[in-house]
């Protein structure tokens, strides 16, 4: 089955609902990068939400970057959509492998680290490309978007991110946005929280082979959901060229292309000492 994002709306139209089914396209990119079991997990976190994000842009020009950097050994994970969404991206250590946490389940937020940012760069046509920076909270990627959502977009957010990884690869991942539009009360959003401690991980919903509507019904606790928008297919899709990269540098802007410059230099004088 192929991946697909879906927009829905629930609770009277009160509360707006994505959710997405990246196996395929997390899948993909593990392939195409080796990366490790812990990786897998969190770069395909990374890559799910910022194709539901490419899939809230509006334009087909439209183009988002998100870089994270922690202080874990993966240490930064960069990624870029368009409005289709066609993701893709790198990681700095894809081969990173340690412990499981206490709970016995890959331990992302180590990975990942919880102290750093999350960049945020939109060109949506405007003169200057939106940049929002946001700290990272726990390195688990759903906590860190959702507080990105408050501090730098102001609004609201519920973040599911999940992947399932086993021997043989990626057996599902996925995630859900959502966020409370105007007129929705204090009623919709506590209804719509206690559907969310109900449903359970996204990841396990998918592997038991719901669909996204099922998933929206759960999570929302209203099962008159209505679909918004359907038929969209992220995939992960590397069309890197010369012209391509000097795009995306453009996009990032001379002094935070500067400010990368200087990290990665004192990084390598720092390791000239061990």
């Amino acid at each position: 089955m192929s991946d697909q994002i879906i927009k829905f709306l629930a609770h009277n139209k009160k509360i707006s609902v994505i959710c997405a089914d990246t196996t395929n396209l997390v899948e993909k990119a593990r392939k195409t990068h080796d990366l490790s079991p812990v990786v897998t997990a969190a770069f395909g976190r990374m890559l799910t939400i910022i194709a539901i994000m490419g899939a809230e842009m509006k334009n087909a020009k439209d183009k988002l970057t998100v870089q994270i950097r922690g202080n874990g050994p993966i240490e930064m994970m960069v990624a870029t959509t368009n409005h289709f969404p066609r993701v893709k991206g790198y990681v700095v250590n894809p081969q990173v492998d340690i412990p499981l946490n206490e709970f016995g389940k890959l331990d992302v937020g180590r990975a990942v680290g919880q102290e750093g940012y999350i960049n945020v760069i939109k060109d949506i046509g405007l003169k200057d490309p939106y940049i929002g920076i946001s700290p990272l909270t726990s390195g688990e990627i759903a906590d860190d978007f959702a507080n990105y959502f408050v501090t730098s977009e102001q609004r609201n957010s519920a973040v599911a991110l999940g992947v399932l990884v086993d021997k043989e690869g990626v057996k599902s991942a996925g995630g859900y946005l959502i966020n409370p539009m105007p007129g929705s009360t204090e009623e919709d959003i506590s209804k719509v929280e206690q559907a969310i401690f109900k449903a359970g991980a996204i990841s396990k919903m998918l592997n038991q082979q719901l669909t996204l509507k099922e998933i929206a019904q759960k999570i929302t606790g209203d099962e008159e959901v209505e679909v918004i928008e359907e038929n969209i297919t992220p995939i992960y899709q590397c069309d890197c060229s010369k012209e391509h990269m000097a795009d995306g540098l453009a996009s990032i802007g001379k002094e935070e292309l500067h400010n990368i410059i200087e990290e990665e230099r004192k990084s390598r004088n720092c390791m000239s000492f061990l």
